[in-house]
């Protein structure tokens, strides 16, 4: 299989475009994301308060910074790309949504929100500057897929709906709660899910559940219990690859999942 080259150009609005991971122990995550994704970590700038950059391959694939406070859960984000930052933060009020982290640059890099959804669920938004968000998306190491797992997925739909403009189509095997979710005129080229929350443990928040692909599910699996995480399930085969669903040792959930680097549609 030949790698897919890295992207250079920013992603267009509405498309998932960067995950970053909060944790108490920055160290300790880069050794745990390490041996079961191969991700590998280059020296974080002195100005960049403990925030490294996750690399695969050559490629920027996810970020790792301290949590900014004790007691607040470790826990990945989800980041949109917007073309406006401002502009799709005022969508995000208008439309029910609650500003946690108001827009603002990170340097260079590009501009930034976090805010959550009607229901709870947190996400960023993300304008590129001179960082695009993730190089690598469909391939091993990289962002596969991401889930809205939420106890009220009507309101959500039409939150994200509104604010980013998708479109939403049922997904019959996956139950009357859930649709994929994607650009207009996308088609057939979904960016993701959207859907209720699938058994979680009473008291889990709403979040975005994000998936990264392996080579091998079993073998990540078994990596992740080695590096001191948890598997919240077998591993299990789907009609999209094969999946096993991993909490860190810090407690953040995530899912990996094979996949042959089939190239992605043209707008991921």
């Amino acid at each position: 299989m030949c790698a897919m080259p890295k992207r250079t150009s920013p992603w267009p609005a509405g498309v998932p475009c960067w995950v970053d991971l909060t944790v108490p122990d920055v160290p300790a995550a880069q050794a745990f994301y390490s041996a079961v994704l191969g991700w590998t970590f280059p020296e974080p700038h002195d100005d960049a308060d403990g925030y490294v950059m996750a690399r695969f391959d050559g490629a920027d694939v996810a970020g790792v910074g301290p949590t900014p406070q004790a007691g607040i859960p470790a826990a990945w984000t989800l980041y949109l790309a917007t073309d406006d930052a401002d502009a799709t933060a005022a969508a995000v009020g208008a439309a029910g949504g609650t500003m946690l982290l108001p827009p603002g640059d990170v340097g260079p890099a590009g501009r930034m929100f976090v805010a959550a959804d009607p229901t709870g669920a947190v996400f960023g938004g993300w304008q590129a500057g001179g960082h695009i968000g993730a190089q690598l998306h469909s391939e091993p190491g990289g962002l596969v897929w991401e889930d809205l797992r939420s106890p009220d997925p009507d309101t959500a739909r039409a939150f994200y709906t509104a604010v980013f403009g998708f479109e939403t189509r049922e997904l019959e095997m996956a139950g009357p709660d859930y649709t994929t979710f994607g650009l207009p005129g996308g088609g057939d080229a979904p960016l993701g899910g959207m859907g209720g929350m699938f058994g979680a443990p009473e008291g889990t928040p709403p979040h975005w559940l994000v998936y990264f692909g392996v080579a091998d599910t079993d073998a990540a699996v078994a990596a992740g219990e080695a590096a001191g995480g948890t598997r919240t399930g077998e591993p299990h085969d789907s009609p999209f690859g094969r999946m096993g669903h991993l909490r860190d040792p810090f407690g953040a959930s995530f899912v990996v999942m094979e996949t042959d680097g089939t190239p992605p549609p043209p707008e991921r």
